[in-house]
């Protein structure tokens, strides 16, 4: 394989994505700091097929990104590939507001060949090509000018082992007929609303006891605001104001912008600065959060009286004696939600009565909530059996 010195000119790179356009598939990967900003701070690309690869420069000057994001939104001829690329899709979606495509994960292809839910990279390299990769340049301020021989190096062994991996693993996948089974979650994760945070849905990520329709609806308003001011300002949002903060604020909202200098968390400064007027005025704004988007009591057990906790416990066991015994992640076959919402007695808009789920696991699961699947110990190891009803018809 050819590896090109650094790409820091627009010509240079243009050439480059002229070849790659003609390529079954390219791997890619990116590097970038966003530990002191809100948007990530892209600082170098990595990308190869199986001739030839390259790390770009986005940072040189004058450097003309596009002919390479079109490579990566607009040609539906090629294959990108990825290892747990949410991350390297949110930057190129930020920049274009599309998503890769079409593309391929290979921490999810390894999710169907068994080798776990989540496995890292290096073990990827590990397993496939017997690499053990040095990790010394993994936590580089890849943000500093110039970049040095052994950081380059690095970045493209990222895309160079991913682009023998690959067609390792396509291969595998096909003799084992699973190759099918991934559509469905390359669609998803390739899905543009995934990477698109709207202001006003963040609040459901800070936690609050209280469940006051009023506190909620403060708490909302609180968090599209701080969601803004992060955005404009490129800040990581716990550096406008932390999440126990936003809480205690919603919960406790302050009558007048000078009960500011009281509140734990934010400066004396806000009681009388223009950024504490802007949270005033969010907080004035803010109306009691309607019931159609009050959050249920448990999340994580939508509609779940005890009885039904019961159940979706007994169906996450089935689903580990289905994966171990069809040698998959878990993961890959069904969500935790998923089990909830059917011991719930929903059955709709479920994936795991769809399709390949519903051969592999759905069908016992539905048998299981109905009665017609049963647990058994046989020879020390944990089976299932079918209910002499159901094994008659």
């Amino acid at each position: 394989m050819h590896i090109h010195p650094l790409i820091t000119d627009s010509e240079t790179l243009a050439q480059l994505c002229e070849r790659l356009a003609r390529s079954p598939f390219i791997a890619v990967d990116t590097e970038f700091m966003r530990e002191n900003s809100y948007w990530p701070d892209l600082c170098l690309i990595q990308i190869a097929d199986e001739s030839e690869a390259a790390a770009i420069d986005p940072k040189a000057d004058g450097m003309d990104l596009t002919p390479l994001l079109n490579l990566l939104v607009n040609n539906e001829d090629v294959l990108k590939v990825f290892h747990a690329g949410g991350q390297d899709i949110e930057i190129v979606h930020n920049l274009t507001g599309k998503t890769p495509h079409p593309m391929f994960d290979t921490q999810i292809a390894a999710m169907a060949l068994g080798q776990g839910d989540q496995v890292g990279y290096s073990n990827l390299v590990d397993s496939w090509l017997g690499i053990t990769l040095d990790k010394g340049a993994r936590f580089t301020d890849w943000s500093r000018r110039p970049l040095d021989k052994r950081q380059i190096e690095y970045a493209i062994g990222d895309v160079t082992h991913l682009s023998k991996i690959f067609p390792r693993m396509l291969e595998k996948l096909r003799k084992t007929g699973r190759g099918a089974w991934l559509d469905q979650e390359m669609e998803r994760i390739a899905e543009p609303s995934n990477y698109v945070n709207e202001p006003e849905e963040v609040w459901q990520r800070v936690k609050i006891p209280s469940r006051k329709p009023e506190v909620l609806g403060r708490l909302k308003a609180l968090a599209a605001w701080r969601e803004r001011e992060a955005q404009n300002k490129n800040l990581p949002r716990g550096r406008i104001v932390k999440d126990e903060t936003l809480a205690d604020l919603a919960a406790h909202p302050p009558k007048v912008q000078p009960d500011l200098a009281r509140v734990r968390g934010l400066s004396g400064s806000w009681a009388g600065n223009d950024i504490g007027s802007r949270m005033m005025a969010a907080l004035e704004a803010a109306k009691p959060l309607p019931a159609s988007e009050m959050p249920s009591r448990d999340d994580r057990k939508p509609g779940l009286g005890r009885e039904g906790a019961l159940v979706a416990d007994l169906l996450k066991l089935l689903l580990k004696i289905r994966a171990r015994d069809a040698n998959v992640a878990p993961r890959l076959l069904a969500r935790t939600e998923e089990l909830e919402m059917l011991a719930a007695g929903n059955r709709k808009g479920l994936a795991i009565l769809e399709g390949w789920r519903f051969e592999q696991f759905g069908s016992d699961a539905l048998a299981l909530v109905e009665g017609r699947l049963a647990f058994a110990v046989r020879h020390g190891k944990l089976v299932m059996t079918r209910a002499e009803s159901d094994e008659e018809s």
